[in-house]
């Protein structure tokens, strides 16, 4: 009879799904993602709680489990173990994904002056959730109405080695966190769902397809694709590529708009073209596919680094750091994979003086829940850490807006 270990962690983001099955010595087992079926009811959190006001909360949480189901199956079968085999299991979301899980009102969390019902990690009986599980679960602790267990699990997986130490969780929130030598302070912007491609209009998943680099060779792109086949879309990593590009060419320009054609003296005016829905520069065409980058997706791109580069900012002048110290950075999230220090500076997602000093790590909240699960004083730790934590509002301050508007243009 096998006797041996195997732990269970999630990480339930609003876009994507992420778990993963370790045994006790910590060996990945298998690791897999799905789209958060939550999105039939909204793409980010704000719509979702909204359909959970109007009823559609018992809705939402059973997609939720489905999907988590879903995903556990096909784990399970890569892993090569029975379900019966696994013994803890830990999963960290955002606070409206946590409500949502639980089955909770959410009005806390709609309204002034958006508290979550709960902080401490939950200790949860997996039947009453609707989860076949044979083991306890537990969801991690809640930092405020808009910082949850996701970014709480980056910081546990990856404690800070410096002074200025700066999480950025980036997804359809970007969570982001400020250790500035005396303590920590965290924040979240909603950067809407640009960065996992998902509302752009040739937007897929890391999956195999997915464009997810892009360079230039003789006027010509050049495409990295997930899996090495014909491409069918672009993920995260490809558009944030693939907009750096265009801007340094002189196919989109400061303000983000895509040029007319007329204007480019170079062959490349050849991917340049307009439809009745506005201009768009072509990545790829063949008899299956025509992948372009509309203006439309430039904006939302647009928006969501606005978002983040304004929430560092904030979160630096609140901390009194002066522009030009050192900051270690560590993003995780969307992206999935590292991007050139060159594209964050084209595309303006940092201030310029972090840009040297970014390291991406992917995975980072699950990496967060597995280190909990295989250490014994993982909860402890975990709910110490969520206690230090100062939250920072942004949201509609006079403060954000400001940086905002300013962070906008590449």
């Amino acid at each position: 009879m096998n006797h041996e270990t195997y732990y269970l962690a999630f990480d339930l983001g609003t876009t994507t799904l992420a778990g993963r099955i370790v045994d006790a010595a910590g060996a990945v087992l298998a690791e897999g993602r799905l789209n958060n079926p939550q999105r039939v009811l909204g793409s980010d959190v704000i719509r979702r709680l909204e359909a959970a006001l109007d009823g559609q909360g018992e809705r939402l949480q059973s997609l939720l489990v489905e999907g988590m189901e879903t995903l556990l199956s096909e784990l399970l079968v890569r892993a090569g173990i029975e379900r019966t085999q696994l013994t803890r299991a830990a999963a960290a979301a955002n606070p409206a994904i946590s409500h949502l899980l639980r089955r909770l009102p959410v009005e806390s969390l709609v309204y002034p002056p958006h508290r979550p019902l709960f902080r401490e990690g939950q200790a949860l009986d997996p039947a009453e959730l609707g989860l076949d599980l044979p083991c306890p679960f537990y969801l991690f602790p809640l930092v405020s109405g808009y910082v949850g267990g996701d970014l709480l699990a980056v910081l546990y997986a990856y404690p800070s080695q410096s002074a200025a130490s700066l999480y950025l969780d980036i997804g359809t929130n970007g969570e982001m966190a400020l250790h500035t030598g005396a303590g920590w302070l965290v924040t979240s912007v909603a950067a809407g769902p640009a960065f996992e491609a998902a509302g752009i209009s040739c937007g897929m998943p890391l999956e195999p397809g997915a464009i997810e680099g892009v360079s230039l060779q003789d006027d010509r792109w050049k495409l990295s694709v997930v899996g090495g086949g014909l491409p069918k879309g672009v993920c995260g990593s490809g558009l944030a590529q693939f907009i750096a590009l265009a801007r340094q060419i002189g196919l989109i320009d400061a303000r983000g708009t895509i040029v007319d054609a007329a204007g480019v003296t170079t062959n490349l005016a050849r991917y340049i073209g307009e439809d009745d829905r506005g201009r768009f520069i072509r990545l790829y065409r063949d008899a299956s596919a025509d992948i372009r980058l509309t203006q439309e997706d430039v904006r939302s791109f647009q928006l969501a680094k606005g978002a983040v580069h304004a929430g560092v900012t904030c979160l630096l002048e609140r901390a009194a750091i002066p522009e030009g110290q050192s900051v270690q950075v560590l993003v995780t999230g969307a992206f999935g994979l590292s991007l050139p220090a060159d594209v964050l500076k084209r595309v303006a997602m940092l201030p310029e003086n972090m840009l040297e000093r970014v390291r991406f790590v992917a995975g980072g909240a699950l990496q967060g829940v597995t280190r909990l699960l295989l250490d014994p004083q993982g909860v402890s730790e975990v709910e110490g850490l969520a206690r230090i934590l100062k939250p920072y509002p942004l949201s509609g301050t006079p403060a954000f807006e400001k940086a905002f508007l300013r962070a906008l243009d590449f």
